[in-house]
């Protein structure tokens, strides 16, 4: 990976990270549409939850992986995205 550019670096980290919030928003959060708000949590979260959630997506969800999504849906810049795209439920 590391001779990749840092575009797809990041594009990687993302999509791994994708896989390891997908299973902690489908639980805490059912009924809710899946892709935006996996949107808003990721295009939210920094680089460090970016890289903590990709490792998550390799080994499989954790409580940190609980604690991160958690931490990132409470930024007010997270619930603002998730306003924007109507998704109320997590707003409570």
């Amino acid at each position: 990976m590391t001779a990749c550019s840092p575009q797809a670096q990041d594009a990687f980290a993302r999509d791994a990270a994708r896989a390891a919030v997908t299973p902690v928003l489908t639980e805490r959060f059912p009924g809710v549409p899946l892709e935006p708000t996996l949107d808003c949590v990721i295009d939210n979260a920094n680089a460090t939850q970016i890289r903590a959630l990709a490792l998550d997506g390799v080994t499989g969800p954790t409580e940190s992986t609980v604690q991160i999504v958690s931490d990132i849906v409470s930024k007010p810049e997270t619930l603002t995205c998730l306003a924007a795209e109507g998704l109320p439920a997590l707003l409570q």
